[in-house]
């Protein structure tokens, strides 16, 4: 064991030790609201992963949490990472049209191969870990051959929270430190690390055919203090990846990253801790509640539906063997000798209870709040105002995806296309604008375009009430106290419209002026046409006339 080995395996277990007091709440709320992610929690093997899954919905009673986290999980995608529209833009805060259109084509570039790796369904898998437990940790790195030679294209990969240890090293930053503790198969270990990088007891199991043999791995990635960015050495980038053998404590890989690799958004930071909840904790109290009168309920229902009886034992009657049943002759002494007996039990109670909490866990969750309600056809008045209430409701947790999630994604892909040169073989020179500047990540899917509607919705009442007054005062020129070829402009951006599709200040006013240009030219042809025929009709006359 190398000092280097050692010190990963002491820095593994302080973060393990303080996430320790939070897993609890985490394997209780994927019990109740995904059974079949939370099966990473237990100490049961992987292979037996199907069969927990399946024990822990053999006791649930009700599934309106499931459910409910599901709609809110198919809403994320659509509403922030759709797959049929582009999600995102990038802007390097320059009005040149051709960084401009540089950088649209860059965006588009990027969405394409991002979608074309599987993001959306990468996506989803992470969405069913932040509804219950408010984290999830997505791995983005460039494709890859078996042989790990870069093959263009990129990778994702959604980390179980079982196998996630994270860390900040800066008070209150992003996450910039995950240790993910994994089983690989011998097998498996050989064929990544090569014979000659594993253990000794790990080469001894693969040369023996015990190739389904475990091997614990712990997976290291952190800030290297004296990294630098773009170093020609992976060993001297700024984010240090360390793969150890973690029973032998044998380092077998050594590298890095020019980022951070993972995204790792939180929804509701938990105090002093780089960790989350989520709405699932929220909920938790209610479902399980729920869970606990439906098994009432179907604990009693053979009572409501097959009776409780009384009876007397007379001699004639033996109530320890007699059955009920139909077409059944029950002898009797008298008719008092058995009689059915008042339960007390009060169904609709336990109905109505449940309605409000199925109701009060969906609100939460706000499946109810996000999904289309059947009806009438709605007003484009009750549909803004249902905009903004989505808006405010979401608002909490979009400015985190934003910047933990969607930026480190974008980022993270553009800077590796970057590198591989791909951008600059479909776009040709990168302008010399963005060259020593830098650019922001732009969001335009629908919930972000939503977001924009007001300005969009401001700026076409303040022209109506412009061109209203314009009317009814016959003054025109009223109209200019708006700009409206910005005006137009800069709605097209807030609908989302790509930019090779809008033209802008410079390019606008180059068209305008063309066009003036070939109106007088068109003026001056029909002047020299008519003075032609003019000067015909006159030499025609005098020919005439001679």
């Amino acid at each position: 064991m190398t000092e280097a080995a050692d010190q990963l395996d002491r820095r593994y277990t302080q973060l393990a030790a303080q996430r320790l007091p939070h897993e609890t709440i985490w394997q209780e709320v994927f019990e109740y609201l995904a059974p079949e992610r939370a099966v990473g929690w237990y100490s049961s093997p992987t292979e037996s992963a199907g069969t927990t899954a399946a024990n822990q919905r053999a006791v649930l009673y009700d599934s309106t949490a499931i459910d409910a986290g599901e709609v809110l999980k198919s809403n994320f995608a659509s509403w922030m990472t759709p797959d049929n529209s582009r999600w995102f833009g990038l802007d390097a805060g320059q009005d040149d049209e051709q960084t401009t259109a540089w950088m649209d084509g860059a965006a588009q570039f990027l969405f394409e191969h991002i979608n074309s790796a599987g993001f959306g369904a990468v996506a989803g898998e992470c969405y069913s870990d932040i509804v219950p437990a408010g984290w999830f940790v997505l791995y983005i790195d460039e494709g890859k051959d078996e042989q790990g030679r870069p093959i263009g294209g990129y990778n994702f990969e959604q980390w179980p929270l079982s196998q996630c240890f994270v860390a900040s090293s800066k008070p209150a930053g992003r996450v910039d430190t995950i240790y993910r503790c994994f089983d690989m198969t011998v097998e498996q270990a050989v064929a990544e690390y090569g014979l000659d990088k594993v253990s000794d007891e790990t080469a001894k199991l693969f040369n023996d055919g015990k190739l389904t043999e475990k091997v614990p791995m712990l997976w290291a990635i952190e800030p290297r203090r004296k990294g630098e960015y773009g170093a020609a050495l992976s060993k001297n980038l700024p984010f240090r990846s360390c793969h150890m053998e973690k029973r032998k404590k044998h380092i077998v890989r050594e590298s890095g990253y020019h980022e951070f690799p993972c995204a790792v958004p939180r929804w509701r930071l938990i105090p002093g801790t780089p960790y989350a909840t989520g709405l699932g904790s929220n909920v938790l109290p209610d479902v399980k509640t729920l869970n606990q009168i439906k098994k009432l309920e179907l604990m009693s229902l053979d009572i409501a539906v097959g009776g409780m009886w009384k009876a007397v034992d007379d001699g004639v009657l033996n109530p320890k063997t007699i059955r009920i049943g139909p077409r059944k002759i029950v002898a009797m002494a008298s008719l008092e000798s058995m009689a059915p007996l008042e339960t007390g039990a009060n169904f609709n109670v336990s109905f109505s209870k449940c309605q409000d909490l199925q109701q009060g866990i969906r609100r939460a969750l706000l499946a109810d709040m996000l999904t289309p309600q059947g009806g009438p056809v709605r007003s484009a008045t009750e549909i803004a105002r249902d905009m903004n209430q989505i808006r405010q409701l979401m608002a909490p947790l979009v400015g985190r995806f934003q910047s933990e999630f969607l930026q480190v994604t974008v980022e993270r892909c553009f800077n590796i296309a970057y590198r591989a040169g791909a951008l600059v073989a479909k776009l040709g020179p990168v302008p010399e604008g963005l060259l020593e500047g830098d650019y922001t990540v732009k969001y335009i899917s629908p919930l972000a375009r939503s977001q924009l509607m007001e300005e969009v919705t401001a700026i076409d009442t303040f022209v109506a009430g412009l061109l209203a007054l314009a009317g009814s005062t016959q003054d025109m020129t009223v109209l200019d106290n708006i700009k409206l070829d910005d005006a137009n402009y800069e709605k097209g951006k807030a609908l989302g419209v790509p930019a090779k599709l809008l033209r802008g200040p410079e390019e606008l006013a180059e068209k305008r002026e063309m066009d003036n240009r070939n109106r007088q030219q068109a003026q001056q042809d029909q002047q020299a046409q008519a003075l032609q025929m003019k000067a015909g009709e006159t030499a025609i006359d005098a020919a005439v006339a001679a």
